[in-house]
C-alpha cells in the first residue's frame, strides 16, 4: 500500500476525477477526507470507503470561503491528528463564451472557484505541512491550462494559475520537504463535459455523437482519458515513489495536448 498511514484531503471528492481520487488513495491505505458543498455525494464516496474497510470523513465545504477552509483542516486535525496529502480537485468549467461577451460574475465565479480556493486550501494546510516538515500537494489542472482554448477564457486562465500556483509553492516550501505537484487532464467525460459536448455540438448543427467523434481524433490515443488514469497518476505523486519530484506538471490527455488545434475540424 502505498499511501499506508498517510492521511489525506481531497477538494471536490464527492464526484468524478475526485471521487476515482478517494476510492483509490483509500485503497492505497491513506484515511481520506472528502469536502466539497454537496455532503449526500460526500457521504456516499465515505459509505464506499467504509464498506471497503477504509477510514473516511465527510466534511461539507464552500473552498472559496475562508473560515470554511479553516474548519475543514481543524476538522482533520482532530480527527486524524495530521495532514500528509492535499489533492486541489474542486472547480468548475464555467461559461461557453469569448472574451468579448463574458459576463464579470461569471468570470470571477471561475476563477474564485479554480484559482482562490485551491490558493485557500493550499495555505491553511502548508500551516500544518510546514511544522511537520513534510507533505505532499497535488493540484489538478487541465490540458486547458497548457494552451489557449476559444470560448473558455476563464477556465483556461485559472488553469494557468494552478501551474503557476504548483510551481510557486513548490519553490516556497521545498525547504520543509514538502512537495508540490500538478496534474493536467483533458476532458473525462464528467456530466460537466458531456454538457458542454452538447453545447458545442448544437452551435456546429450535429448531433452530440457526431462531434464526440471529431473530438476523439484531437487525441493522439483517439479517445479521452478516464477519472481512474488521473486519480492513478495523484497516487504516484502523493507517495513517496515521486520523492523527487516538486514543481511537475504531469499531463494525463491521452496525447490531446500534443495533438490539439485551436477548433474542431
Amino acid at each position: 500500500m502505498r499511501l499506508k498511514g498517510k492521511v489525506a484531503i481531497i477538494t471536490g471528492g464527492g464526484k468524478g476525477i475526485g471521487k476515482s481520487i478517494s476510492l483509490i488513495f483509500a485503497s492505497e491505505g491513506a484515511s481520506i477526507v472528502v469536502a466539497a458543498r454537496s455532503l449526500p455525494a460526500l457521504e456516499s464516496v465515505v459509505s464506499q470507503i467504509k464498506d471497503q474497510g477504509g477510514q473516511a470523513m465527510a466534511v461539507q465545504t464552500d473552498i472559496t470561503v475562508e473560515k470554511q477552509v479553516e474548519e475543514m483542516v481543524a476538522e482533520t486535525i482532530r480527527r486524524f491528528g495530521r495532514i500528509d496529502v492535499l489533492v486541489n480537485n474542486s472547480g468548475t468549467i464555467g461559461p461557453i463564451a469569448n472574451i468579448i461577451d463574458m459576463n464579470l460574475a461569471d468570470w470571477n465565479a471561475v476563477i474564485e472557484s479554480n484559482l482562490t480556493g485551491a490558493m485557500i486550501c493550499t495555505r491553511e494546510v502548508l500551516k500544518h505541512m510546514v511544522l511537520n516538515r513534510s507533505g505532499s500537494i497535488v493540484n489538478i489542472g487541465s490540458a486547458a491550462g497548457m494552451s489557449g482554448t476559444p470560448s473558455r477564457s476563464a477556465y483556461c486562465v485559472s488553469k494557468f494559475g494552478i501551474i503557476g500556483l504548483t510551481e510557486t509553492a513548490a519553490i516556497e516550501v521545498g525547504e520543509y520537504n514538502i512537495r508540490v505537484n500538478c496534474i493536467s487532464p483533458a476532458a473525462t467525460g464528467s456530466e460537466a463535459f458531456k454538457e458542454s459536448a452538447r453545447a458545442r455540438a448544437k452551435g456546429l448543427g450535429i448531433s452530440p455523437e457526431e462531434w464526440m467523434i471529431k473530438f476523439n481524433r484531437l487525441f493522439s490515443l483517439k479517445r479521452i482519458p478516464v477519472p481512474s488514469e488521473i486519480a492513478s497518476a495523484a497516487v504516484f505523486l502523493a507517495s513517496d515513489e515521486a520523492s523527487g519530484i516538486t514543481g511537475a506538471n504531469l499531463v494525463v490527455s491521452c496525447g490531446y495536448h500534443i495533438l490539439q488545434p485551436s477548433e474542431i475540424a
